[in-house]
């Protein structure tokens, strides 16, 4: 099943069988109990999703079946509108021949993101490096799947050391990033992003003194004008007219100082321009974390994330 063996649904590294699922197909995974996987093409005026199988098989998954919780008060059925067209993920609970010929199967997402619980999520620990895939995004955060549609939160302050405005500066809605375990508690995980790209010596080690280098400006002060170069790496700027939020500038590298954690720059020149798809380059993706400091050894400032 893969590296965990539990991928986000819809991932291009899926761990589940998908694509047409023929009824012998489906009859295997019903006497293994095994997960797969396939698109919801509709939601019916019951709120039951009817899945993609192949010519002649029907799959559907009733509403109390779609997830975990479906059969509380707070499940809303826009949960279930919304899988429409993406692929889910679902046990084959049964079979049913028609008079037709063909064939009806009842599926449960439910019992899948129950294995999946059971099995990976329960068992992941702090600092423990996981696959996630960006499903919505907030002003606060982004939700992202890590299995089987178990969804969990990175906040904004978690997804880079430079600040952001919004998690679109970082994420789309698909993307297949990794993330780190920050918490579990009471079945309910937290993650966190910035730790995997980077520490400060790593991504200043990308620059030197005299190159003039593109960033993105994040903040416009009265003392000076934050330019990021990378997304756990940012420089200060002296201070230039015209010069706003959000656009790109060309900076002249004039000193990096480790031992204070600082680069100091000079914008050449600033520029409105579309924004460019968000790229994160990890230095880290697989295992675990126990302890990730920021900071350089020599620097008197201590920024670090420990993970217990």
């Amino acid at each position: 099943m893969g590296a965990t063996g539990y991928t986000p649904e819809g991932s291009a590294k899926s761990a589940f069988p998908r694509g047409e699922l023929t009824a012998a197909d489906l009859a295997k995974a019903l006497e293994n109990k095994t997960i797969l996987e396939a698109r919801a093409k509709l939601c019916d005026e019951r709120h039951n999703l009817v899945v993609e199988l192949s010519p002649g098989v029907t799959g559907v998954i009733e509403k109390s079946e779609v997830a975990l919780g479906a059969d509380g008060e707070d499940f809303k059925n826009i949960a279930i509108i919304t899988r429409v067209g993406k692929h889910v993920c679902f046990k084959v609970l049964s079979l049913t021949q028609q008079p037709d010929g063909g064939v009806v199967a009842q599926l449960s997402r439910r019992a899948a993101q129950r294995e999946c619980v059971e099995q990976y999520v329960s068992r992941l620990r702090p600092g423990d490096i996981i696959d996630a895939k960006v499903t919505h995004i907030e002003p606060f955060g982004a939700f992202v799947d890590i299995g089987c549609g178990f969804v969990s939160l990175i906040s904004i302050d978690n997804i880079s050391v430079s600040r952001i405005a919004s998690p679109r500066d970082r994420f789309q809605i698909g993307d297949e990033i990794k993330a780190v375990v920050k918490s579990v508690e009471g079945g309910r995980v937290t993650l966190t992003h910035k730790e995997l790209l980077g520490t400060w010596e790593q991504n200043a080690a990308l620059f030197s003194p005299g190159q003039t280098a593109a960033g993105i400006v994040r903040s416009v002060e009265p003392y000076g004008i934050f330019v990021e170069l990378m997304p756990n790496l940012a420089g200060l700027a002296e201070w230039r007219e015209g010069v706003s939020v959000g656009q790109t500038a060309a900076v002249y590298i004039k000193n990096i100082i480790p031992e204070k954690m600082k680069l100091k720059l000079i914008i050449v020149d600033s520029f409105d321009a579309a924004p460019a798809k968000p790229q994160n380059r990890y230095f880290i993706d697989e295992g675990r974390l126990s302890v990730f400091r920021y900071s350089p050894e020599n620097c008197k400032k201590l920024i670090e994330t420990r993970f217990e």
